[in-house]
């Protein structure tokens, strides 16, 4: 029998992992235990709670996280039927190697705000940067392997940079089987490689980086010490399809993050209408604050947020115009003749959203600046809402659609809605109106698992935007009045096998919704 790596480790006491896992909101024991091997270990019992974490726990943050959840709404249980369910993809002694994401600087010292590479933390729920996770399916196909090697605790740095998890954590409260020094990662890495049937990994190997943890990963380096010289010998395969079958069916604890986001986004979007807005950036701060209040952690994308003409531009994010015509005198700041386009009775197009355990939600809405919609704006608003009606009904297995055959139905339906208001659809018209896809899929990021086709039907458990729009340009071609007009409209949705599940519906969508918050 081997001789225990994990002998003569402190635990972490209450419901930490320590004698075992915490797996589902009990201690359960862990797969080294399950072997027998449990007696090689000695502990001293040491509550969690006088620990410091790289991220919250149950028992620093009993406010955010619930007991057995590793991240807010998700269980440790889940995340190592992820991975086992990823392992068991894999051919045998094949292994995938995933990286957490690098800090990244503005400039000098000073960091943008840190945000996890989306597949590693799906395996993990590890939230630090400088981190490689190995999973692998096993010879016999009894169980799988999972390594995690980070960065150990350092007092000096983490006065500066704030607490990290650690080794110890590692084993036990993220459940690896294995861990070690990110440091020494090519020491630990090497063998792990060398003896794998397969590797499946996205790990660029040209990075271009100050850290040591990155430079590993580069090829760049004139010691030829990196990733690239590990895998030299080794089969290479792309991670991305495997991982994008695994993540692309949400389980029930995803939907309901997701619901989350949306439901405290959506009740933001309809504080937002109650009130009268003269600057879209003083608009995207309220949304932003309003996510955060209602129950976001965060805002989940930047925010377009577009008066007028400004909705013509399908990702304007400027948000640096005027909503609405207000004397020069009362815009604080320096004001430049000519320097603002004031205009009475505009459309704001606002796509923005929240997000929950890292779990985001994707809204658009269109409203009038002022308390009503004009005729012209009600006729192109209500077209638009009309088809997504319909799209957002489709959403459920049961249908057999895809999001192209929906793309396409959502074109057929915009067709017939715009000849009927006198546009001439004939040529390239459809193209310039709706120029972009009507849905993609959302989870983790706001364009889900990047590459999977949106020529598969969809299947319950999927969840998927549904945003068709019009933006009408002020060129002749168009009728006058309709002219500078853009309209999109777009809610989250979790795909159902009789019906769909609408993530966003507290942001309401009906015209005389909308023109009551506005009065």
């Amino acid at each position: 029998m081997k001789r225990c790596p994990h002998a003569a480790r402190k635990s972490f006491g209450s419901s930490s992992i320590g004698n075992g896992s915490r797996l589902g909101g009990q201690l359960t024991f862990s797969r080294h235990a399950r072997l027998g091997l449990l007696h090689c270990r000695s502990y001293a019992s040491v509550s969690a709670a006088e620990f410091q974490f790289g991220q919250p726990v149950h028992e620093t943050h009993p406010h955010l996280l619930r007991p057995g959840e590793l991240t807010p709404g998700i269980t440790a249980l889940e995340y190592a039927q992820r991975r086992s369910k990823l392992a068991s993809r894999l051919p045998r002694n094949g292994i995938a190697v995933v990286a957490a994401s690098d800090t990244k600087y503005r400039s000098g010292a000073v960091f943008y705000e840190f945000h996890q590479d989306s597949n590693f933390f799906y395996l993990t729920g590890f939230n630090e940067p400088e981190a490689v996770a190995v999973i692998g399916r096993t010879a016999d196909d009894d169980d799988h392997t999972f390594h995690l090697y980070v960065r150990p605790k350092d007092p000096k740095a983490e006065q500066w940079d704030g607490a990290r998890s650690g080794l110890q954590a590692a084993t036990d409260v993220f459940n690896a089987d294995e861990t070690g020094d990110i440091n020494n990662i090519q020491a630990l890495l090497s063998p792990v490689v060398a003896s794998a049937s397969e590797v499946y990994t996205d790990i660029p190997v040209n990075v271009t980086t100050t850290s040591t943890f990155a430079r590993f990963f580069s090829n760049a380096s004139s010691k030829a010490e990196g990733f690239a010289k590990i895998l030299a010998s080794s089969k290479v395969q792309p991670l991305k399809p495997v991982i994008n079958d695994v993540r692309v069916l949400k389980s029930d604890a995803e939907i309901s993050n997701m619901r989350k986001a949306g439901q405290a986004s959506g009740r933001a979007y309809t504080e937002a209408m109650r009130r009268s807005w003269t600057r879209e950036k003083d608009l995207a701060a309220f949304l932003d604050y309003q996510f955060k209040v209602q129950g976001c952690d965060t805002s989940a994308y930047v925010p377009v947020i577009a008066g007028g003409k400004n909705a013509l531009s399908i990702h304007y994010c400027r948000n640096d115009d005027i909503l609405r015509s207000v004397p020069m005198s009362t815009l604080s700041g320096p004001v430049i003749d000519g320097a603002y386009c004031l205009r009475d009775g505009q459309l704001v197009l606002v796509d923005a959203g929240g997000q929950y355990g890292n779990y985001i939600t994707d809204i658009t809405r269109t409203f009038p600046a002022s308390s009503t919609f004009t005729t012209a704006q009600a006729d192109i608003y209500n077209a638009v809402l009309s088809v997504q009606r319909t799209c957002v009904a489709l959403c459920r297995g049961s249908a057999n659609l895809s999001l192209d055959k929906l793309h396409d139905i959502a074109e057929t339906r915009l067709t017939e809605q715009l000849q009927g208001l006198g546009f001439d659809m004939s040529g390239n018209a459809l193209a310039a109106l709706f120029p972009h896809h009507l849905g993609h899929y959302i989870g983790l990021d706001i364009h889900d698992t990047p590459g999977y086709s949106r020529k598969e039907p969809l299947k319950a458990g999927q969840c998927v935007t549904i945003e068709p729009g019009i933006y009408v340009p002020d060129d002749e071609r168009w009728p006058k009045h309709f002219r500078g007009i853009g309209v999109r409209i777009e809610d989250s949705v979790a795909v159902q096998e009789e019906h769909p599940y609408v993530l966003t519906t507290e942001a309401v969508k009906e015209v005389v919704d909308i023109e009551a918050l506005r009065s």
